[in-house]
């Protein structure tokens, strides 16, 4: 139902995105969109690029009043550092010294530089760097507050928290309430435990100081979400499948996981799958979501918490070893300038897929060319849903 598309290269005059499919009427707030840009930029252990970089939306199709029209919406962030580029990064001809002033041949171990190279036919890494850059994630981030913006008239909602970064993690076990994730940005690391957020902070410090970089956990939390998206009908419209394809886009991330997934493989079943219960007074309820809101391929009405893993970035202040591509002397890793940690950053980034996943099985599910269509449509799929919940049970024979 729904799809974009992004395109432009980190040091490139800007990144585009084109979003079809939604539907006419969505809301889109500007300020709204750039606010959710400023988060991406934020996060302790950002390099100078963030500097740099103020990020902000320019809308060039498919709204008009604040309203999508049902048309591709097409969005562009310029880069305020092309300016420094722009003889490099020309789409047109270049003298010598232009074309090989920041040409790279020494590949970073983990990034794709040498992958890309292998692929494109080149030694030249500035081909590949350029478009592998997580400064792509900026138009997936507009992109996803255009979804967000569909889920919220939806009365769906999307956060995220860091629970992990190198050795400073929240307890294991920890279900972070939906009401702690309000403090979750006035923390320099995205975490909503104090102390937790700074013992990451001091991680990340020690990486700097030696010249390294640090990974750790994000995870994404929906309220609201209707049940019933996704399929267990077919492999390619599971809805966990499709959040573990998003999260794994992003780069840097190296695992995913639904729920308690991560503890899954070492708990016996009677432990480990949510119990389900019915009250007069509460109707069906689950007393704990270690399936994170999704079974066999459906939400399931609970909360849904997804979970993913992110490196640490491969760009190191004090490089790896490595080959040079044209002379095949070894030679120690390219260097550009990078972060320490991405990790609060890689959350904001993982609320805009979860978004953008939801947003279009909201859309599979229900249909509608207009908001009012589709909200008319949910309406009467929760009315459905809650008489089947409160139906009477039938007599015994």
């Amino acid at each position: 139902m729904l799809r974009f598309l992004t395109a432009g290269e980190s040091h490139g005059p800007g990144l585009t995105v084109i979003v079809e499919g939604l539907p006419a009427a969505v809301p889109v707030d500007r300020a709204v969109i750039d606010a959710d840009l400023r988060r991406r930029q934020g996060g302790y252990g950002r390099g100078g690029r963030m500097k740099i970089e103020k990020d902000t939306v320019e809308i060039l199709s498919g709204v008009r009043h604040g309203l999508t029209l049902g048309s591709p919406v097409s969005f562009l962030v310029r880069n305020r550092d092309h300016e420094n580029w722009s003889d490099v990064m020309s789409p047109d001809p270049q003298p010598d010294e232009a074309r090989l002033r920041r040409r790279l041949h020494h590949p970073r171990p983990g990034h794709a530089d040498l992958a890309g190279a292998l692929k494109y036919d080149t030694t030249d890494l500035r081909n590949v760097l350029e478009r592998a850059s997580a400064r792509e994630t900026t138009a997936r981030v507009a992109a996803g507050a255009l979804a967000r913006g569909l889920l919220r008239e939806a009365g769906v909602e999307v956060r995220s928290h860091v629970v992990r970064i190198a050795g400073a993690a929240l307890a294991p076990g920890t279900s972070v309430t939906w009401d702690a994730l309000d403090a979750v940005e006035a923390s320099p690391v995205r975490c909503v435990d104090p102390e937790v957020g700074a013992a990451m902070v001091a991680e990340i410090d020690r990486a700097r100081k030696d010249g390294d970089s640090v990974g750790g956990e994000v995870e994404v939390v929906v309220r609201g979400a209707p049940a019933g998206l996704g399929s267990y009908t077919h492999w390619d419209r599971r809805i966990d499948g499709r959040f573990a394809q998003a999260l794994m886009s992003i780069h840097a991330v190296k695992a995913v996981a639904l729920g308690s997934g991560f503890e899954a493989g070492a708990t016996r079943g009677s432990a480990f799958h949510d119990e389900i219960l019915w009250s007069s007074a509460e109707g069906l309820e689950r007393p704990t979501n270690r399936a994170g809101g999704i079974e066999g391929g459906v939400t399931n009405g609970e909360p849904i918490r997804a979970r993913a893993v992110v490196k640490p970035i491969p760009t190191l202040l004090i490089p790896l070893r490595s080959v040079d591509l044209v002379t095949h002397e070894e030679r120690k890793a390219s260097v550009e300038r990078s972060d320490t940690c991405v990790v609060p950053a890689a959350g904001v980034v993982a609320e805009a897929m979860v978004a953008w996943v939801l947003a279009d099985a909201l859309l599979e599910k229900l249909g509608g060319d207009s908001l009012g269509e589709v909200l008319d449509h949910l309406r009467a799929t929760r009315q459905r849903q809650a008489a089947l919940l409160s139906a009477e049970p039938p007599a015994p024979e």
